[in-house]
């Protein structure tokens, strides 16, 4: 019980520093807007469809996906922040275990995340995106996995890291490859070469591809094994977090 009353407080606190950060949540919500209106409408110009749909819409699934993994990479910068202001040094000596205090940790930094996502949901009733309810709860699943994912490399990152600057240097070095390499903005079946081979071994391809998959119907890998990709990612990811957590 106790256990659980540890990773209840510590994602109490993560979550309600959020809410009172009102600029930190409405920043986050700016950027996949540019993406969806400015980018997808400029680049959709130019493109007549894609598997069906228009450019904007298409997208939008990958959109999403580069929305929670911004928010939960980022995350990881906050334990660099709480050690410096000795809020961690109390935690790590409380009479809970590490993996709980990861565990707290991850709930947090997800809980933002998908924030996040359910203004983006909403967003997408209104660009003519075919959801549903069944499907808004099934990609609402998937990337809350995907989420916890990305939420455990930050903070391996960040457990493993001594400055916010040098966190976002290297978290730039993580994200910005895994997005862009994901199949987020264009259709991966017709890749050739070098380009094939890194969207095949990025996990988030399956993610992004699981998405796309829920809200359009349009996949290129079966969903099983985007869904069982990503879970196994997610374990692996926990997995290195916990045991980072107990070498701080």
């Amino acid at each position: 019980m106790s256990e659980i009353e540890g990773i209840y407080a510590i994602w109490l606190r993560e979550a309600k520093i959020y809410m009172r950060e009102k600029e930190r949540v409405i920043s986050s919500i700016v950027s996949p807007l540019l993406w969806i209106f400015a980018f997808g409408a400029g680049v959709g110009s130019t493109i007549e469809t894609i598997e069906g749909y228009n450019y904007q819409v298409f997208i939008y699934p990958g959109v999403i996906v580069m929305t929670v993994l911004f928010a939960s990479l980022f995350y990881g910068v906050y334990i660099i922040w709480d050690r410096k202001l000795d809020f961690l040094k109390e935690v790590l000596v409380a009479p809970v275990s590490r993996a709980s205090v990861f565990a707290g940790k991850v709930l947090g930094g997800a809980t933002d995340a998908m924030i996040q996502v359910v203004f983006l949901l909403i967003i997408g009733l209104f660009i003519s995106v075919p959801l549903t309810p069944l499907v808004i709860i099934k990609a609402f699943l998937m990337l809350l996995l995907i989420s916890i994912a990305m939420v455990s490399i930050g903070l391996v990152i960040g457990a493993n890291l001594k400055s916010p600057e040098g966190f976002t240097l290297v978290i730039n070095f993580v994200m910005w490859p895994m997005f862009f390499f994901s199949g987020a903005l264009f259709p991966v079946g017709n890749l050739s070469g070098w380009l094939y081979a890194v969207t095949f071994i990025n996990p988030l391809t399956y993610g992004v591809d699981a998405v796309r998959g829920i809200i359009l119907g349009t996949h290129q890998f079966p969903i099983l094994l985007d869904v069982a990709v990503m879970f196994v990612f997610a374990v692996i990811a926990m997995g290195i977090g916990v045991l980072s957590f107990r070498r701080m």
